[in-house]
């Protein structure tokens, strides 16, 4: 199987697709917002920036990514990562150096009401890091406020606020789009609209296998 880069604006269910993939075909998940997250519990500069919905500078999250790559073997998730086309090409250029394949690029598309809601909505395990929501039927925990796999009370994420949303999506507006353009012409890129998370992972699944 090869690896894949998954893009979307904030809240399109990268999350929740990738964690489907990990567990139905055997790959690594990698969230480099659950890296710098991780990170954030003792860099107080860098849990202000997440707080408030900033861009973290890519010295920063190329020098995490790189340490996970290297100690990686089987076939890996990008998710929502790289976020801008400057990123995109440093990642060319980490990924030559480290002999790996870029693989597959895809692009979750969703539209902004849709996007807001969901942010607005979601609930999310400390522990095991798998999203839920507090309206959608599909993603409804089976006990509320309970994580299905690791029985830990659920909790809102500190960025998941309309105001920090609103943020995050300007900027993927005018950084990320870009990189639909770049992967399209590397012949990269599949476009699918994220409706609901079982007929996207269906239509990825199809294309993985």
């Amino acid at each position: 199987m090869k690896n894949i880069i998954l893009l979307a604006p904030p809240a399109a269910g990268k999350g929740t697709l990738a964690k489907l993939l990990e567990q139905n075909f055997g790959y690594i998940s990698l969230s480099t917002g659950d890296i710098l997250r991780a990170k954030a519990k003792t860099d107080e500069e860098l849990s202000n920036k997440l707080k408030t919905g900033m861009l973290i500078d890519d010295q920063t999250v190329f020098a995490s990514l790189s340490t996970v790559l290297e100690q990686i073997d089987k076939p890996y998730i990008l998710d929502g990562f790289p976020r801008t086309v400057k990123q995109a090409v440093m990642y060319d250029e980490l990924l030559n150096n480290l002999n790996k394949d870029l693989g597959i690029v895809i692009y979750l598309n969703v539209n902004k009401e849709t996007l807001l809601q969901r942010v607005t909505t979601r609930i999310v395990c400390p522990k095991c890091k798998r999203s839920y929501s507090t309206v959608n039927k599909e993603l409804l925990p089976k006990k509320e406020n309970i994580c299905d796999d690791c029985n830990t009370e659920l909790v809102v994420r500190e960025d998941d606020k309309e105001e920090v949303f609103e943020k995050r999506f300007q900027e993927y507006l005018e950084k990320t789009l870009p990189l639909i353009d770049y992967y399209e012409q590397k012949g990269k890129l599949t476009k699918i609209d994220a409706i609901s998370s079982n007929e996207t992972f269906k239509q990825v699944s199809s294309l993985i296998k």
